[in-house]
């Protein structure tokens, strides 16, 4: 059945916020037999009004205009909904967007949220907060809250934030355990990951698949940079002296003292206490025909 309305979920705060997305996806629609319908978030969102939106909309496909946190913000809409969201990439990292193999390219992105293909994926719930990519405890929060405190974006402002954050973060002290074993353990952070890589491109869970019911739990024991960049380059096996990865259904962390907490690149504050499960066949987003299988 081809798809016959397309709902647009624009965030006009993502990325840059130079493109007038409204302006592009008319002219994109202006001799398609497809109809498109936009709509603007607002500043402050109410989902309450954003889901009621999407169910007036009555579209075959709800496409996220933005970064992770439009897609998070609409995946929030429609959990559990057969409904496919489509993803055009206009935030700083576009990390879910790279993962599934979505062009960055507007009107790329566009064809494929028209003409590609749904595919069913798993989420992650950490903290009463829904996980679509990846969430972290420890140095990368920190990064994360660093880079949202400086004025512009771009790759440029994340190595200064990235030196900040090497030079001022700590250790944190982390327990938490996975079947029968417990581990304690100094670390430098701990992600909870549902994909493979951050935005930047840097692979932290090479084993990590969008559909097999399990999420990872990646411990970086140290501040262990070259360490991923080996991972990512070589493939080799993880360090275990550096890094340790785990799978699991659920978790729960204590941490000695409150350390910092970011969702999906969100950050959300200081915690001592995470717990995470898997949302089972969560969601549908829209991808590649080869990453449909």
């Amino acid at each position: 059945m081809k798809t016959k309305k397309l709902l647009f979920i624009i965030n006009p705060g993502s990325g840059h916020g130079t493109q007038n997305f409204a302006e592009t996806i008319a002219a994109f629609f202006n001799d398609r037999e497809e109809q498109a319908e936009v709509y603007q978030l607002p500043k402050t969102c109410v989902m309450k009004e954003l889901k009621a939106i999407i169910k007036n909309a009555k579209a075959n496909r709800v496409i996220a205009v933005g970064g992770d946190g439009t897609l998070k913000l609409v995946a929030e809409c429609l959990l559990g909904n057969d409904t496919p969201i489509g993803i055009i990439p206009a935030g700083s990292a576009n990390g879910m967007a790279k993962e599934l193999g979505i062009p960055l390219e507007v009107n790329e992105a566009l064809t494929l949220a028209t003409t590609g293909r749904p595919k069913q994926i798993h989420a992650i719930l950490i903290n009463n907060q829904l996980c679509i990519h990846l969430a972290d405890i420890g140095f990368n929060a920190y990064l994360v809250k660093k880079f949202d405190e400086l004025p512009a974006r771009g790759m440029l402002t994340y190595a200064k934030a990235l030196w900040h954050a090497l030079w001022n973060h700590r250790k944190m002290d982390v327990e938490f355990s996975i079947g029968e074993k417990t581990i304690r353990q100094q670390a430098a952070m701990v992600a909870i990951a549902n994909a493979t890589r951050y935005g930047t491109g840097l692979q932290i869970n090479p084993d990590g698949k969008l559909d097999d019911e399990l999420f990872e739990v990646i411990l970086v024991k140290e501040y262990a940079v070259m360490e991923i960049l080996k991972i990512w380059i070589s493939k080799l096996p993880f360090n275990p002296k550096k890094i340790e990865s785990f799978q699991t259904t659920k978790l729960h962390i204590n941490t000695k003292h409150r350390v910092h907490f970011q969702v999906d690149g969100e950050y959300l504050g200081k915690i001592s206490s995470l717990k995470a499960k898997i949302i089972p066949r969560a969601i549908h987003v829209v991808v590649p025909t080869s990453q449909a299988r």
